[in-house]
């Protein structure tokens, strides 16, 4: 029976939402009909932005469903973009070192498709954004902002980021700034109200749009929002038909929001009682990783600094792909959390921009529990890692020479 600690990635879809999603595509009705069928559409889908909208704080008006967050993300990072420069030259964005490659990926399109300049905010040694850069950043380029992003905890090392410092000096800047919130959602309190009240956020400044995707949290898989402030202005990415807000176009996914909003709602009420949970589980991990593994190294900060599921280690010595296998081979599913492109392993960006070398970038493992997660699943993976360790680390690295 394989252990599944690979929660980031996806996590197993809650009963709730299965039942949910079975019994609305039992149902048939376009949410933008007139007639009988499609106005019972309707409620059901207004009942889900509702209940989805009361786990992150906003009205329901402000929740955009998405096809998941690498849509939201671009739909914010363009849609600002386009709408901050019609009519006037405002190509800087303001990027963490670090962010999810949804957001790294749309940011290097908008520079080689729209003359986009990014200007690069540095991250310290555990993984969090300095906010003194970022406020000068702003005060260096005045009105050529259109935009600031930020990842709200890192889905790689797990770190919190200080979402409010952050929010209150772009909307003192008078920036739109966007949150990514997908590695966030169901472990962090996110709510947008509150964020902007915090932040003295006026109009299209300050934090104006968070990003979110159902899939982490135990909804379905292809299906996300964007929650957007009703003082929040994009540009659209899709055409033809406006049925949310104008902002995004296309027949609404009834069933998939439906589910998402069971996930959501029973997500939000166990938050509490989980977070408690998970912080056992993953400080148990931590120390039983760093007690075998003396030389290990764990990555982002630690307590209440770090999402409540996240345990990122560097592993001196080994490859982290290595690991990986060998511990699916021993039934444990962890992740590496770098980028692999063309199937040739690169070393973590996220480790890099924290001024960690290239050898401790090529060496980690990501462990991310969630809501099956049990004591017994961490124990089998800590039973497993010595001897997959040492078996990686006879390997070596694939740069050593030959």
């Amino acid at each position: 029976m394989s252990i599944y600690l690979d929660h980031a990635a996806t996590t197993p879809m809650r009963e709730s939402a299965l039942q949910a999603l079975v019994a609305a595509h039992a149902r048939v009705g376009n949410p933008a009909s007139i007639h009988g069928p499609g106005q019972a559409a309707r409620a059901v889908l207004e009942e889900a932005r509702e209940r989805v909208a009361a786990t992150v704080g906003a009205d329901p008006i402000e929740v955009i469903f998405t096809s998941g967050g690498t849509e939201s993300i671009n739909l914010a990072l363009k849609g600002l973009y386009w709408q901050r420069n019609a009519g006037v030259r405002r190509p800087v964005l303001l990027v963490p070192d670090g962010e999810h490659h949804a957001t790294i990926d749309t940011v290097e399109w908008l520079v080689s498709h729209e003359g986009a300049i990014t200007v690069p905010i540095p991250l310290d040694e555990h993984g969090s954004i300095s906010v003194s850069a970022l406020n000068d950043a702003l005060a260096e380029h005045g009105d050529a902002v259109a935009a600031v992003t930020a990842i709200w905890a890192n889905n790689e090392v797990g770190t919190i980021q200080p979402v409010e410092e952050i929010s209150r000096v772009c909307a003192a800047a008078g920036v739109p700034l966007h949150l990514d919130a997908v590695a966030a959602y169901g472990h962090a309190d996110i709510d947008l109200r509150a964020l902007r009240t915090a932040s003295n956020a006026r109009g299209n400044a300050g934090p104006v749009a968070i990003s979110i995707s159902a899939h982490k949290i135990g909804g379905p898989i292809g299906i996300g929002a964007l929650v957007l402030s009703r003082q929040g202005a994009v540009e659209p990415l899709l055409h033809g038909g406006g049925q949310q807000r104008q902002v995004r176009s296309g027949t609404q996914d009834v069933p998939a929001a439906v589910a998402f909003a069971a996930a959501a709602g029973e997500s939000e009420r166990e938050r509490a009682s989980e977070h408690a949970r998970l912080e056992r589980l993953r400080d148990h991990l931590i120390d039983g990783v760093l007690t075998a593994i003396p030389n290990a190294r764990l990555s982002g900060l630690t307590g209440e600094g770090r999402l409540d599921n996240n345990v990122h280690i560097a592993f001196p010595g080994a490859q982290g792909d290595s690991l990986l296998f060998l511990l699916d081979m021993a039934g444990v599913a962890v992740s590496t959390g770098s980028a692999c492109q063309a199937g040739i392993p690169e070393p973590s960006h996220v480790l890099l921009a924290m001024g960690r070398d290239e050898a401790a970038a090529r060496s980690v493992l990501r462990f991310t529990l969630g809501h099956t997660t049990t004591a017994a699943d961490v124990d089998a993976c800590l039973g497993a890692l010595p001897a997959a360790y040492a078996s990686a680390a006879r390997a070596g690295l694939s740069n050593r020479a030959v």
